[in-house]
């Protein structure tokens, strides 16, 4: 159902897009106003690494035979995945945070499992140990997927947020990969 490789800057504004369409919701991240492009290249570039990749997901097809056959519309991004370094200091070099977004209509159909095995598969040969995710306590749906791939809660930073005056909780979950 879908194809993932490696992003190119020709993607940047499809991901910056979904990125924002998260920002109302007030579940996913903690920017309060969509993000602009521009703002992303440092951080489009900080990926370009082979040990901290960003990847997309695009539609796949199979055909009648079961050969993989892409559709048409293959660089439409369905959402995208990163590693980055966590906390920047060489002794957490084997531990990274991994990010995962969905374009709204791709939702709960699949895509975030789909991301979560890759990543789980690839970790290793990224010399990452450990993955940590920063999930708000409201976001059932993105605590039930990482913990479904046997992610634990790791730390609870009550009230560390503030969205539209509401206190909201910062779940840190972790699983260690090899």
């Amino acid at each position: 159902m879908y194809r993932l490789r490696l992003a190119d800057p020709a993607d940047l504004p499809a991901i910056v897009d979904i990125y924002n369409s998260t920002v109302a919701s007030r579940m996913v991240t903690a920017d309060t106003e969509p993000v602009p492009l521009e703002s992303r290249f440092m951080w489009f570039k900080t990926h370009q690494r082979l040990n901290r990749p960003l990847w997309v997901a695009e539609p796949f097809s199979h055909s009648s035979d079961g050969v993989n056959v892409e559709v048409p519309e293959s660089r439409s991004v369905l959402g995208w995945m990163s590693f980055s370094d966590f906390y920047g200091r060489p002794a957490y070099r084997h531990t990274a945070e991994l990010s995962i977004y969905c374009h709204g209509s791709i939702r709960r159909k699949g895509l975030g499992s789909f991301f979560m095995h890759a990543a789980l598969a690839a970790a290793p040969g990224l010399d990452i140990k450990n993955l940590v995710a920063y999930i708000f306590g409201h976001n059932e749906p993105s605590l039930r997927l990482f913990e479904k791939f046997g992610f634990e809660r790791w730390a609870k930073m009550p009230g560390v947020a503030e969205l539209d005056q509401i206190e909201r909780d910062l779940v840190i979950l972790g699983k260690r990969v090899s």
